[in-house]
């Protein structure tokens, strides 16, 4: 749901916070960005859609906008490729997911988007429902692989996560905590009431657990951090 209502208890004092979702598209034919910014739209009438032409312009979006949820990417910009544009938006928000929309169907391409940082990778030949599900499943902390990905081999998925170089060493100790209330079987809604944290918040500590414990999703995350003893 694209609206997010949460009621918060802090201190004895109720409020409900309301936030709508923010995207950023970076693609360089303004026809296709028009498109891509429709389709979101309609998904839900609280999305803002913010456009960038360029990854020098997405920059500057980014460090304007410190709200922006997702970031959807294209892989070849006139000024600088998409994975070079990753790296420079995660030195500004490294805990900013972005998916990549691109017109290569190569699993090499995939790989390499996953290996150099991506949350997901949607081929432009996808149905217009891939990319709204990519998104949702993203920011529900998991990954989206592409069929072509999936078809080179049963562990790709996993393989393509775990091999990612970047990333902190250690959970700190509230991604601890929400790594405990993942292994309950709590929702994001959930935790972030529990902890006092807006959903966004949630969601960048569970892509950090993620990248950190080196799994794909919140069942092997509670297994791994049991393993661990971190829980």
């Amino acid at each position: 749901m694209v609206l997010r209502l949460m009621l918060s208890c802090r201190g004895g004092d109720f409020r409900v916070i309301v936030s709508t979702m923010k995207i950023l598209v970076v693609d360089d034919h303004p026809v296709l960005r028009e498109g891509i910014s429709a389709l979101l739209r309609q998904d839900g009438t609280d999305t803002v859609v913010l456009q960038a032409e360029s990854g020098v312009d997405a920059l500057e979006v980014i460090k304007q906008n410190a709200d922006i949820d997702i970031v959807v990417l294209d892989l070849m910009l006139p000024d600088m490729g998409g994975m070079e544009a990753m790296s420079e938006f995660a030195k500004i928000r490294p805990e900013l997911p972005v998916i990549i929309l691109s017109s290569s169907e190569d699993p090499r391409d995939a790989r390499n988007a996953f290996a150099n940082g991506a949350l997901g990778y949607v081929p432009k030949s996808s149905s217009r429902y891939a990319l709204l599900s990519a998104i949702k499943l993203v920011l529900n902390g998991d990954l989206y692989v592409p069929r072509v990905l999936l078809d080179a081999g049963v562990d790709a998925r996993i393989e393509a996560f775990a091999s990612q170089g970047h990333g902190d060493t250690q959970l700190t100790p509230r991604q601890i905590e929400v790594l405990r209330l993942i292994s309950d079987g709590s929702p994001n809604k959930t935790i972030a009431s529990e902890l006092g944290l807006s959903e966004k918040t949630v969601k960048a500590h569970i892509t950090a657990i993620f990248k950190v414990l080196k799994v794909v999703n919140r069942t092997q995350a509670a297994l791994a951090g049991r393993k661990a003893g971190l829980i």
